[in-house]
């Protein structure tokens, strides 16, 4: 059992060589502890070795972790110190304890850790961790901020090798007046080889510049690693792989490709909705009621479903131009069921040329160009079996974040809080990680 007063406050501050000058506890008030570093090495000039003396000592306020369930500050008493020496050119220091507070800080260190671990892994707002601790909402960001940076540079095997690269687009904010959207990119390794899909990072913007440029940036070992890169029938992204990755096969997204084939349904709907009764769908039309049909998979379909369905085409379709367009989306999604490559291939050919017919609808030859120009890609996924499906569950967990935060408008915020709950960084590092930069000011309340 510890008997050495000095002792026992440090372990009960829970800090190592300080002594412990006072507690002030008032009601309604945080409780403040006052510290002062006892590190002896700093005592003396690193210019010339000799032992300073006491320039006079500063009080620094940092905002501390709740004590028996209400806030705390430290107050550390930071001694400055000068050289006794009169040529020495080291005029004066100050101590520098980073187990107590960074430089320039508003947290203590093991604060900021705990913020940082709330809000990033956890996926707490920030304002929760703020009225936790008893400080302002300023104070808990730059703190996670600094740390989480800190923690994904230190991580250097969170992204390992990829064999499977996906690109996606997220709605950041809108901006200005008139609400513009602003974009950003994911990059996700969509998993395989035993390893689960893992977010990479994120970038400012969706064109193909920005992203081809980080791409650019990475070693040439991990991008040659890269064999398929699965995208959603965007030009952008496919003019990234094609100028950054040539070497990697493109694979269009299933669930892109059904979900164009049904756009084209819905157009042709509303085109001889129009042509036949000369206004927009309302609820009592064959066609309007027959919209979330047309689009739900048919063997989904129960009985009463399809033939509801094939009465609502035969009432409102005279001339069957919206059944025609419905039968060739569910052609393209038989596509998905064939497993040989081959067939696959011979089939999407086959699927072209009769959907290439100048009799066919509109809506169903633009179908066909569609394909015909994404033929390769679509064929792609019979041979590498990836999908986008890891993407946008990871866009499922950035959308999280943005609820939880109300909307970020700063990228810098965006991106770290991002990462640090989708990217899965290394949490035992946090403890031996290093910020960098200034955590902000404290901010009482």
């Amino acid at each position: 059992m510890e008997t050495n007063p000095t002792r026992m406050c440090e372990l009960l501050v829970g800090l190592p060589e300080v002594n412990v000058l006072g507690v002030d506890d008032q009601r309604g008030q945080p409780i403040v502890v006052k510290v002062e570093s006892t590190l002896d090495e700093q005592r003396w000039c690193g210019a010339c070795g000799t032992r300073g003396s006491i320039k006079d000592r500063d009080e620094v306020v940092l905002v501390d972790l709740p004590c028996f369930g209400r806030p705390t500050r430290l107050v550390w008493r930071k001694q400055r110190w000068r050289c006794r020496e009169p040529l020495c050119p080291a005029t004066s220091w100050t101590v520098v304890d980073r187990r107590i507070a960074p430089p320039r800080a508003a947290l203590t260190d093991r604060a900021a850790r705990w913020a940082t671990k709330q809000v990033g892994r956890l996926g707490r707002a920030v304002s929760d961790a703020a009225e936790e601790l008893g400080c302002d909402w300023h104070t808990v960001n730059d703190a996670v901020v600094a740390y989480g940076e800190a923690l994904l540079e230190a991580d250097c095997d969170r992204v390992g090798a990829v064999d499977a690269l996906g690109l996606d687009e997220t709605l950041f904010f809108r901006k200005g007046e008139r609400h513009r959207k602003q974009w950003a990119t994911s990059i996700v390794d969509v998993g395989g080889a035993g390893h689960p899909p893992k977010l990479i990072d994120v970038i400012k913007g969706r064109t193909a510049v920005k992203v081809s440029d980080w791409i650019d940036e990475q070693p040439d070992v991990w991008r040659q690693a890269i064999q398929w890169g699965v995208l959603d029938m965007s030009g952008p992204y496919r003019k990234v792989f094609s100028d950054s990755l040539r070497h990697v096969t493109q694979v269009a997204d299933p669930f892109h490709v059904h979900k164009h084939a049904n756009s084209k349904v819905d157009e042709c709907r509303r085109r001889v909705q129009n042509e036949t009764l000369g206004h927009r769908g309302r609820k009592a039309d064959p066609l309007y009621r027959s919209r979330r049909l047309l689009t739900k998979a048919h063997d989904r379909l129960d009985e009463a479903g399809d033939a509801k369905l094939m009465g609502l085409l035969e009432a409102g379709d005279p001339n069957g131009d919206v059944r025609m367009t419905w039968h060739a989306k569910e052609t393209v999604r038989s596509l998905y069921g064939i497993d040989d490559p081959a067939d696959a291939e011979a089939f999407i050919d086959e699927l072209i040329d009769d959907m290439s017919d100048p009799e066919m609808p509109p809506e169903v030859r633009s179908l066909g160009g569609t394909l015909r120009r994404w033929r390769d890609h679509i064929v792609a996924w019979h041979r590498s079996k990836v999908s986008n499906g890891p993407t946008e569950g990871m866009n499922n967990l950035i959308k999280r974040i943005k609820r939880v935060g109300f909307g970020l408008r700063r990228f810098r915020n965006y991106r770290v809080r991002v990462l640090l709950y989708a990217g899965k960084p290394n949490w035992d590092l946090l403890a031996h990680v290093t910020p960098t930069t200034p955590t902000g000011a404290v901010s009482m309340s």
